[in-house]
Parts: structure tokens; C-alpha cells; sequence
């Protein structure tokens, strides 16, 4: 799983970057759209309330969140699709590219000339996908046994420490319950999703291909439809430059 981490790592800090110059908010604004077709409020509906944390952290003005919210019963609003793209990239690498469009004919050229652009193609429904499986994950800021044994009673599946931090893995059914718990222990939640986490990772060991990845993450994750990319690389600090 480290190398989900790790690119989860590397999206938040250019995720960052991004905010600061409001390119971000579109993304993030139709993932709340999406997530409130099942109910516009978030104590109810929990991936609401995931979507709406994560344009909090990002600095999302509220009055541009709640606009997201109200798209979802506006009938009049242009409608969003979700789709989930998969591919491969250099060095065989694996990549699932999750959209929310409102116009699919502009969204598919897109993620395809990101990837064969860059060295990679998009491959039919099905053919990468199976090489993830679908995870709560949960970024704490705490480490230890402690941490470690909160987690498992409250239903974790897996801790990983990164540092002063570590990564809390749950079943996809079970994220709510245990983020909620943690929370009410007092551990401090940095960021909490349901993500897709590869189940073997590719480790990249060359820069030339760490070059031409980065260069194709980059593409895919410039256009305002994709909302979320997953990876089952692994490149080496010095690989990234």
C-alpha cells in the first residue's frame, strides 16, 4: 500500500499548491455536487460530509460549497456523470481515473490523450480496475500502539506509520464508523476518503520512467472533470526530483 500513500502524499501537497490559485475548487465542487444527489444534508450523509471536509481543508469558500450543494436539486443545473476510466501508463504502471462530467464526449478524449500522450493508454472497463479494491482511508495525526490498537477496535483493517502520521485503512462500509471513533478518542483526523488501494505495487526505478508518470499524472490531473486518480506505483524519493 505504499505506494497509494505516497501518491496520496504527492496529490495533497500539489493539491495545495493548487488552491492557493482556486484550481482545485471546481474539482471539489463537483465532488460535493455528486455526493449530495444522496441527501443534501452531511450529518445524514457521510460522503457529503467527506466531500465538504475536504474543500474545508483546501480553503474552499463556504458560500462556493454550499453553490455545490444546491446543484444537486437544482433540475435546471447542467447534470453530472460519474465515471470511473482505467489505464495503464509507462512501465506498465496501473491507473483508475475517477470523473464527474456533465459532458462525457469532452471528458473521454481528455484522460485518453493524457495517457497516450505521455507513454500510456486507456484500457477497456474492467482490465486494471480488478487490481484495487475499494478502501476507507483515514490520515491521522498520531503514531504507535496506542493509535494502532484504537484503530483495530474501532474496526480498522490496517495502520501504516509515515512519519509523525499514519494511514488507517478500513473496509469501505466501515470508514464512517471508524473515523467517528477516532475522532471521539481525541486523535487528530488530517483527512479522511474512500479511496482504491492496489493490492500489489509496481516500483519504478528508473527516471526517465518516473519522468514520463509524473508527466501523464500531471495531464490527468489537470482537467476539471477528474476528481480523484489511484496508482499502484511506488517511485523512489530520488526518482521524483
Amino acid at each position: 500500500m505504499s505506494g497509494h500513500s505516497k501518491w496520496s502524499t504527492i496529490k495533497r501537497e500539489k493539491g495545495a499548491k493548487d488552491a492557493a490559485r482556486g484550481a482545485v475548487f471546481t474539482k471539489l465542487g463537483n465532488a460535493i455536487a455528486i455526493a449530495a444527489r444522496a441527501g443534501t444534508d452531511p450529518d445524514t450523509n457521510f460522503s457529503l460530509r467527506l466531500a465538504i471536509d475536504r474543500a474545508k481543508a483546501a480553503n474552499m469558500p463556504s458560500a462556493n460549497i454550499q453553490r455545490s450543494v444546491d446543484r444537486a436539486k437544482d433540475k435546471d443545473a447542467a447534470q453530472l456523470t460519474e465515471v470511473l476510466y482505467e489505464g495503464y501508463g509507462p512501465g506498465g504502471v496501473a491507473v483508475l481515473v475517477e470523473c464527474a462530467s456533465d459532458n462525457l464526449n469532452r471528458t473521454y478524449p481528455e484522460v485518453k490523450l493524457a495517457f497516450s500522450k505521455h507513454g500510456g493508454s486507456i484500457a477497456e472497463k474492467g482490465s486494471v480496475a480488478f487490481q484495487f479494491d475499494h478502501k476507507g482511508m483515514i490520515r491521522v495525526k498520531a503514531t504507535g500502539d496506542d493509535l494502532l490498537m484504537q484503530a483495530l477496535e474501532a474496526g480498522a483493517e490496517d495502520v501504516q506509520e509515515e512519519g509523525d502520521e499514519s494511514i488507517v485503512y478500513t473496509e469501505a462500509k466501515e470508514l464512517a464508523k471508524v473515523r467517528d471513533a477516532l475522532n471521539a478518542a481525541g486523535v487528530e483526523i488530517a483527512e479522511a476518503e474512500l479511496t482504491y488501494v492496489p493490492s500489489n505495487t509496481v516500483e519504478v526505478k528508473d527516471a526517465a520512467t518516473a519522468g514520463k508518470i509524473m508527466r501523464m499524472m500531471d495531464a490527468l490531473e489537470a482537467s476539471d472533470d477528474v476528481v480523484n486518480t489511484h496508482v499502484n506505483f511506488d517511485i523512489p524519493e530520488e526518482l521524483l526530483g
